[in-house]
């Protein structure tokens, strides 16, 4: 066995890692810096700087986990003519 940290054990962390990355953005909504300090201070008990190092890297590589991102709203179309219908007062 080599000296140092386990690669393999590495690589799992850093998985578990963004999967609550994406948990705390995208399902509870918590705003970016606020969830980088629940996961240093919290969850992970590392700096928010090696976070966002880890999760760069990760969405460079892509993600092998079925992650499916919040679908957006769209919002209706309208034309010029459509607006004429509304007067402004």
């Amino acid at each position: 066995m080599g000296k140092g940290r386990d690669k393999e054990l590495i690589k799992l962390r850093d998985e578990a890692l963004c999967r609550r990355y994406y948990y705390w953005t995208e399902i509870q909504r918590l705003r970016f810096d606020d969830v980088l300090k629940v996961l240093s201070e919290r969850e992970f008990f590392i700096s928010e700087e090696r976070i966002m190092t880890i999760i760069r890297r990760k969405s460079r590589e892509g993600t092998d986990y079925n992650l499916k991102p919040v679908p957006k709203v769209k919002a209706p179309r309208l034309t010029a003519a459509q607006l004429e219908l509304f007067p402004i007062r």
